[in-house]
């Protein structure tokens, strides 16, 4: 065969695999042929246990708490460490509310309005958090340094979990909440020495 032919026959055969590639390549893993546009396979999960419904339940509650407090101490306080670790706060909210839809968990915080919980215990906390941190700046950042302990500790518990999504979640909370305590304890440190 002349070089010429087994060139162009390269090409005619590249040339009708790349044209089939695009529909393959849009199916992707796990869809077929009449799955419909655009559609996804959802993904496949063991069923959460009691223990880990009622940890994903309160964990949604609790990242809401800190968002919530740290906002409403961001209005009061004009302070931009407050802001910013809101922020991070709706973030981690979010990472749970995924996971909750992901185990088909009844969502605490559908309705999401500020300061508003289920959880009695936690609607009583913000009532307090956000009393004692009205009161002075060195209060606030003692309320943030009291919610990120209070965080770190329930987090070392749910993080006991099998589930290693629910795991990763949870330790990358925990994490952040290591480092949210460190910027309020260095605010407050900041706040004493000018007193």
């Amino acid at each position: 065969m002349k070089r010429s032919t087994l060139i162009r026959t390269m090409l005619v055969t590249a040339t009708a695999l790349a044209a089939s590639l695009p529909a393959a390549a849009q199916r992707g893993p796990g869809r077929g042929p009449g799955s419909g546009a655009g559609a996804r396979t959802p993904i496949v999960v063991e069923p959460a246990t009691a223990e880990e419904v009622q940890m994903l339940t309160f964990m949604r509650e609790e990242e809401k708490l800190a968002r919530d407090v740290y906002r409403f101490l961001s209005e009061k306080w004009g302070h931009s460490v407050f802001d910013r670790i809101a922020d991070s706060e709706q973030q981690h909210f979010v990472s749970v509310g995924t996971l909750i839809v992901r185990y088909g968990v009844q969502d605490p915080a559908a309705t999401d309005t500020p300061g508003v919980f289920q959880d009695a215990k936690l609607a009583s906390l913000y009532a307090e958090l956000t009393a004692k941190g009205a009161a002075s700046l060195k209060d606030a950042f003692e309320v943030g340094i009291l919610i990120e302990k209070t965080d770190i500790a329930d987090l070392e518990k749910a993080v006991a979990t099998t589930k290693l999504d629910i795991k990763r979640v949870y330790t990358n909370l925990m994490n952040a909440s290591f480092n949210h305590l460190e910027a309020f304890e260095t605010c407050l440190e900041t706040v004493t020495i000018a007193n």
